[in-house]
């Protein structure tokens, strides 16, 4: 019965996941909910919330819902509102300087003390917007932070790479073939998870329909708007039929259009600094291929002399065969009716076998010299 207690509470604890949620003005609450709480809270599909889940196996997202920005990047899975970020598993290792980053850049206060909730208010009036709103700086954070963390385990991989593929090369061992081994695993791995947060903000900025999804400030306003339609709940900002639909004036169409414009150059300097990063990990394995290829090289040549002395032991093989051979038949037993000086007829025999066979062993060696089977 105890044992059946156990497992209920272990169950139960499994089905909570412990989230923080961060709003505008830096206030934090720890939340201890399951899925289905977030789900209410957050008005998102339990599709979308799947995808955070560290249990399963979901590649690197960044997507754009009506109220939400859904995030999953390696460790950092978050789900970003217009006015607060859910980051999931607060304490754990790499999810701590995320934290402390959000806390120190998202509270942004201008220089006559209005915060950002009036700023974005008076931005849906058509003033000015100084600053990016707080789900792109929430974005920002995250972007910062993987990209940096990407970057620092491929540098720590080049510090541990290189000087092993120089050893490596300088001697040829067990134990340095496996350390190589273990390196080039990992760094197969850590290649494939920088190429996923690559092709996301590759197919991000390829898409603008994608990231004018990612306006929740603008939507919020649009949607809060007296002059909005309320027939048109997945409204676009580059829709044909924009200015019919939230009547705005062609100023602020254009404001819209580069508001894009900066969310695009944002997203660019990202996707260069993670570039970069697989461009490091492109010439780490360009090292480690040309190391495999001289490995090779010496492989082949050291197998080639291996054949060689397998030659030469061959040739003098089948010379003593020979010599053995005519000495053990015909030695003792050829007849002779000479004079009694050549009673030692064996000798000659002997000798004169030796000699046809280093003859032989001597020409097998000269012929294989000619066709350039070994060196001279």
């Amino acid at each position: 019965m105890e044992e059946l207690q156990t497992s209920s509470i272990n169950k139960k604890n499994a089905a909570l996941r412990s989230w923080i949620m961060i709003d505008h003005h830096a206030n934090e609450t720890i939340l201890d909910v399951d899925k289905y709480a977030i789900m209410r809270l957050l008005q998102i599909h339990a599709r979308d919330l799947r995808i955070l889940d560290p249990l399963l196996s979901y590649p690197s997202t960044i997507f754009g819902r009506d109220k939400a920005i859904i995030l999953n990047l390696e460790h950092i899975k978050a789900i970003i509102t217009a006015k607060e970020v859910f980051l999931r598993d607060p304490k754990d290792d790499d999810v701590v300087p995320i934290l402390e980053e959000l806390r120190r850049r998202l509270p942004k206060v201008n220089c006559s003390g209005q915060g950002e909730e009036d700023k974005s208010t008076q931005e849906g009036e058509g003033g000015e917007e100084n600053e990016f709103p707080f789900e792109f700086r929430a974005l920002e954070v995250a972007l910062e932070a993987i990209c940096s963390f990407l970057d620092a385990r491929t540098r720590e991989l080049e510090t541990a790479a290189y000087p092993a593929l120089d050893e490596l090369t300088s001697k040829i061992s067990s134990r340095n073939l496996d350390r190589v081994r273990k390196l080039k695993s990992a760094m197969t791995r850590l290649t494939s998870r920088v190429q996923k947060i690559r092709d996301e903000l590759e197919n991000l900025l390829d898409d603008d329909d994608d990231m004018a999804e990612l306006y929740l400030s603008r939507k919020l306003v649009v949607s809060s708007s007296p002059t909005s339609n309320s027939d048109s709940p997945n409204w676009q900002f580059n829709s044909p039929n924009l200015a019919s639909k939230i009547h705005t004036s062609s100023t602020t169409t254009v404001h819209m259009e580069n508001d894009i414009e900066e969310l695009e150059m944002l997203l660019e300097a990202y996707f260069m600094q993670i570039d970069g990063t697989l461009n490091k990990l492109a010439t780490l394995r360009e090292y480690t291929d040309d190391t495999e290829d001289y490995i090779n090289i010496q492989l082949d040549n050291h197998r080639n002399q291996l054949i060689q002395l397998e030659l030469f032991l061959c040739s003098g093989t089948v010379s003593l065969s020979i010599y053995s051979l005519v000495a053990a038949i015909f030695g003792m037993n050829i007849p002779y009716t000479w004079k009694q000086g050549h009673e030692y007829i064996f000798k000659w025999v002997v000798i004169l076998t030796g000699m046809v066979c280093a003859s032989l062993f001597l020409s097998i060696v000269s012929y294989a010299r000619r066709k350039g089977i070994v060196g001279s």
